[in-house]
């Protein structure tokens, strides 16, 4: 059977799978829609994490983005794995403590403030908006892919899809299926990564084979050029950035991971505070499994694609029939521009190309001669490796799986944002159930929609949309949560004008550089910092106005410091 079949098969399978998940836990209550009934186990509600967690940026984009940048790339890894160590060991226990369905209910309820309320639940929405987006993106090309449509109309077939799921069971059924969906991904992600570390090392274990294993020389040389083996001297950067701009990203990426709201609301669906912590190392668990795979991967699969198009005829390379799919997508593109009738792949040019489609135009100093989408390397990768026609299907089912697991909980994220935080609470307070719960389905709708447009029309590649919803994160969400759990003196006026700094100047300085095309890197010289690093900046400017405006303006009251002391006393620490 062809890919294409096998894939039919596998999503047929699966999205059965899931929408009989979606029908058993179908909810018409609010701690249901929004919380799963805080009935969740700590190994399965880790496993919906590391789901939620690990989107279409994780696993479609992220062994791309390391093809492409190298060592540098690797700033993903570091910054979301550490992100999520300091977001379960600093945050995740005293939120879940605090009981509440939401971040903005976090807030509004700790600084006793409704206009803080509202300006956390328009960070919230904003974040995820930005997040799901990438996730819409990812959905698109896997369909883009397989249905022999371009991308925009595989967003659109996402988006249908998507949408029903988050519909169906709200955050009960969300979780179940994100269970579902985490084992179908690292599946997914792994068995490719092991056919390609026997093939190419003769170890089967992609993270020892690529270092142990009985390595090409060819290998060798690509892993060097990617800066792979400079990490004790030197940081050999191929994307041009600075040391600054590293750690700028690196830590963005942390914090922001430890501001997402829709990672931090998985934490309020366990039935107590020790099933929070728990929850937290089996989803750390299983995100290693994926993580520790990807610089491999990455290696193994710009190592694949160079041996396929490097002076390879290009009357041959277009006869492959993988080829010939996935130039219909647009994500791929070749252009012989000496002439020679061969393809070249310039050295540290290999993967340049556009977030959306090959230029038109392709830079004429250039000497690369094909122009690879980072989205499309890892879903390639099986095709261009000749694995089985089951395993390259898989693959696809995987990043669908990925995708769709986050897409889910951010909608749940923005539905929770807009209908319970704003118009449940300020303007129909005393809706039943039924209308509360309409409500929060039918922002899914308006949500689904704009993240859509987005996703056909994105500002750069899934893990760079990705990390912009990061930044915002960190510049709005990380110093709100930390200040507001170990401050007794920090209040709302400072907490709004924090947040309302930080999200501004992040999300100003991301529009500015990434839509209307200013050159900051021009004119900052050595200070400039990347659109995916700038929260680091927002955070920052967050933290000193928050600090500064609570204390010229009069502190909280006793109840609030009561509050603050009870979230952080031990004895309660099992309830």
């Amino acid at each position: 059977m062809t890919a294409e079949v096998w894939t039919f098969i596998f999503i047929g399978i699966t999205f059965s799978v899931y929408l009989g998940i979606g029908i058993w836990s179908r909810v018409r209550e609010t701690s249901g829609f929004y919380v799963a009934g805080r009935g969740v186990p700590a190994i399965a509600n880790g496993a919906a994490t590391a789901a939620d967690w690990m989107s279409a940026a994780s696993f479609i984009s992220l062994a791309g983005i390391v093809s492409a940048k190298g060592a540098d790339g690797c700033v993903y890894l570091m910054g979301w794995t550490g992100g999520y160590v300091l977001l379960a060991l600093l945050l995740a226990p005293y939120l879940r403590k605090f009981g509440k369905f939401t971040v903005p209910d976090f807030v509004g309820e700790r600084f006793a403030s409704n206009p803080a309320r509202i300006v956390a639940a328009l960070c919230a929405i904003a974040v995820s908006l930005t997040y799901v987006a990438g996730q819409m993106r990812g959905v698109g090309i896997v369909f883009s892919r397989y249905l022999g449509v371009e991308v925009w109309m595989g967003v659109v077939v996402g988006m249908v899809i998507v949408g029903f799921f988050a519909l169906v069971g709200g955050m009960k059924g969300i979780t179940w299926t994100q269970v579902v969906q985490f084992f179908v991904l690292i599946v997914a992600f792994l068995i490719p990564a092991i056919f390609l570390s026997n093939t190419l090392t003769g170890n089967p274990i992609p993270q020892i084979g690529l270092v142990t294993g009985d390595v090409t020389s060819e290998l060798n040389a690509i892993s060097q050029e990617m800066g792979f083996d400079k990490f004790t001297s030197s940081f050999n950067s191929m994307s041009g950035w600075s040391m600054l701009n590293v750690f700028a990203v690196t830590l963005a990426l942390m914090i922001g991971t430890a501001g997402l709201p829709h990672v931090i609301v998985r934490f309020y669906t366990t039935p107590t505070v020790r099933a929070a912590r728990y929850s937290a190392f089996w989803a750390l668990l299983f995100i290693s499994l994926l993580y520790t795979t990807v610089p491999a991967v990455a290696i193994f699969s710009r190592t694949n694609l160079i041996q396929h198009f490097n002076e390879q005829p290009l009357d041959k390379i277009r006869e492959k029939p993988w080829v010939q799919k996935w130039e219909k997508t647009k994500l791929l593109k070749f252009v012989d521009k000496n002439g020679d009738g061969k393809i070249q792949m310039a050295s540290g040019n290999a993967f340049v190309m556009s977030g959306k489609t090959p230029t038109d135009e392709p830079n004429p100093d250039s000497k690369n001669e094909v122009f690879i989408n980072n989205d499309m390397i890892v879903l390639s990768t099986p095709e261009a490796g000749g694995l089985p026609n089951a395993i390259i299907a898989l693959v696809a089912v995987g990043g669908l799986a990925a995708a769709l697991s986050t897409a889910a909980g951010l909608l749940l994220v923005i539905s929770s944002s807009i209908a319970h935080d704003l118009y449940i609470k300020f303007f129909e307070p005393h809706a039943s159930e039924a209308k509360k719960v309409f409500i929060g389905r039918l922002m899914v709708v308006v949500a689904i929609l704009v993240a859509g447009y987005f996703g056909i029309d994105p500002p750069g590649f899934v893990a760079e949309v990705v990390a912009f919803a990061f930044g915002l994160a960190a510049a709005s969400f990380f110093p709100v949560l930390l200040l507001g759990i170990f401050s007794k003196r920090v209040n709302h006026y400072g907490v709004i004008c924090g947040m309302l700094t930080g999200i501004v100047f992040t999300g100003g300085y991301i529009a500015c550089e990434k839509f209307l095309g200013v050159d900051f890197k021009s004119s900052l010289g050595n200070f400039y910092i990347a659109s995916e690093g700038i929260g680091t900046i927002g955070c920052a400017l967050n933290f000193i106005v928050t600090i500064v405006v609570s204390r010229l303006t009069p502190a909280p009251s006793a109840k609030i410091v009561e509050l603050v002391e009870s979230i952080r006393r031990p004895d309660e620490i099992g309830t």
